[in-house]
């Protein structure tokens, strides 16, 4: 007899009417799971309520088998319990935890429960919200990565972002609606507390108010997004997704999808207190596409781990749809398709521009009089394609020789960038002198 160690139990309570009891426990004995069975008598509710430990992988396959032979899901309890002293516990561990039939996937039952239990009340997760924000604001105007990713550790938005896909996947509208509405809600006030945030640093005089927030790393990150940052929210999603769906921890996945949120959230609002439009236009490009994604990316998971609504018929996808048991998330997905088409339109035009410039500075400096010259980085604004803004900034950073002069750099690279690419472009040049062995001359200008 083995002792099966703390949270690694499920205890199973059914409700087994008299005419399905030996169907049932033929189950149980197939599956070598102990039992205990209690008589129950009431109007109409002659039967047993039949109890039985077994590891978390085993009850969605355990609990199907019954549904097999008849046993509905009237009374169904799953709970955990600390240990489980039964003479054939372990051979259900050798089977689902260890041998051939090893798989951390919880029970439908279950999933549905942890999403709900992962939210926090509504003021804990506005607060919380706030404050995320207000941290990832600071890490941000002090270009300080520690204080970013320590937003991130306190940000609320798994439990939204999960719930609302947990939803999604077992057709259950309310958390759908009350997830996806919490996500962006609180997306909405972060970007709010970020702004006020920010701009009481800027009126108060703590930062300079014409400081350059677009040459601050932090800031760049989160207004340039480019498709390795969408990456970020694709894997987030799915990461969220695998950790609730598994006896996985969850609870460092939600730093996973605050990444992918708080601190693009934070570069809206400081954008909109500077003033700057293309910096929050940037910055609400990458939330944008982040907060579609991370739910459609977990919906993916989840369907491809084989959860499915309560009423869904296995094989016939068309029954399903035209049944309306899908209309929520036909709807939803509609949605989420329509966002990623706009802000992936906006992200499309950036990217387009910045491989169009990168290409074009390279060219340039190939030609004369510039060989000498050697490219260290390029650094554009977020273009909109003119949305908001008719000018677009280019930091190009060369090195040279030693005090080498190029004064017709910037202007040669305006033009030729302006003709290539038909848009108003704004060039700054910044020199770093490169010396030799022997020369004694060198630094930054």
């Amino acid at each position: 007899m083995q002792v099966v160690e703390e949270t690694s139990v499920r205890l199973i309570e059914v409700f087994v009417p008299d005419d399905k009891r030996e169907e049932a426990l033929d189950v149980l004995e197939t599956e070598n799971i102990d039992y205990v069975r209690t008589v129950e008598n009431g109007e109409g509710t002659d039967g047993e309520l039949v109890s039985f430990p077994v590891p978390p992988q085993a009850v969605e396959h355990v609990l199907s088998s019954l549904r097999d032979v008849g046993i509905d899901d009237d009374f169904v309890v799953v709970s955990s319990i600390e240990t489980a002293r039964t003479p054939r516990i372990d051979d259900l561990e050798d089977r689902y935890v260890n041998g051939q039939e090893e798989d951390d996937s919880i029970a439908r039952e279950e999933i549905r429960s942890r999403a709900l239990n992962m939210t926090p009340g509504r003021l804990t997760y506005y607060a919380m919200t706030v404050l995320s924000a207000l941290v990832a604001t600071a890490g941000l105007l002090l270009d300080s990565p520690a204080i970013v990713v320590g937003s991130m550790v306190i940000a609320p938005q798994v439990s939204a972002a999960l719930t609302g896909t947990v939803g999604l996947v077992l057709d259950d509208r309310k958390m759908v609606v009350d997830g996806l509405f919490a996500l962006v809600s609180g997306l909405v006030v972060a970007i709010a507390g970020a702004f006020a945030f920010a701009w009481l640093i800027r009126s108060g005089g703590f930062v300079p108010s014409t400081i350059d927030i677009t040459a601050i790393v932090q800031v760049q990150n989160r207004i340039s997004p480019g498709p390795l940052a969408i990456v970020v929210g694709i894997c987030a999603g799915a990461a969220g997704a695998f950790g609730l769906a598994t006896a996985i921890p969850v609870s460092l996945v939600g730093v996973m999808i605050a990444v992918a949120l708080m601190p693009a959230a934070a570069a809206v609002g400081i954008g909109l207190a500077w003033g700057n439009a293309s910096v929050a236009l940037g910055a609400a490009t990458l939330v944008a596409v982040n907060a579609t994604s991370i739910p459609l990316a977990g919906l993916v998971v989840f369907w491809y781990l084989g959860y499915r609504p309560d009423s869904w018929t296995p094989g016939t996808i068309r029954g399903n749809v035209s049944g309306g048991r899908m209309s929520t998330l036909a709807v939803v997905l509609t949605c989420g398709l329509l966002v990623l088409a706009g802000a992936g339109f906006v992200l499309g035009t950036h990217v387009s521009f910045q491989s169009d410039v990168n290409d074009e500075v390279r060219t340039v400096l190939e030609e004369e009089p510039y060989e000498e010259l050697t490219l260290a980085d390029v650094q554009t604004d977020f273009h909109d394609g003119g949305l908001v803004a008719d000018e677009t900034s280019v930091t190009v950073v060369v090195q040279r020789p030693a005090d080498a002069p190029y004064p017709a750099l910037a202007s040669d690279l305006e033009a030729r960038l302006e003709a290539q690419t038909g848009q108003n472009v704004a060039v700054a040049v910044e020199f770093v002198d490169r010396s030799t062995a022997g020369d004694d001359r060198g630094g930054a200008s």
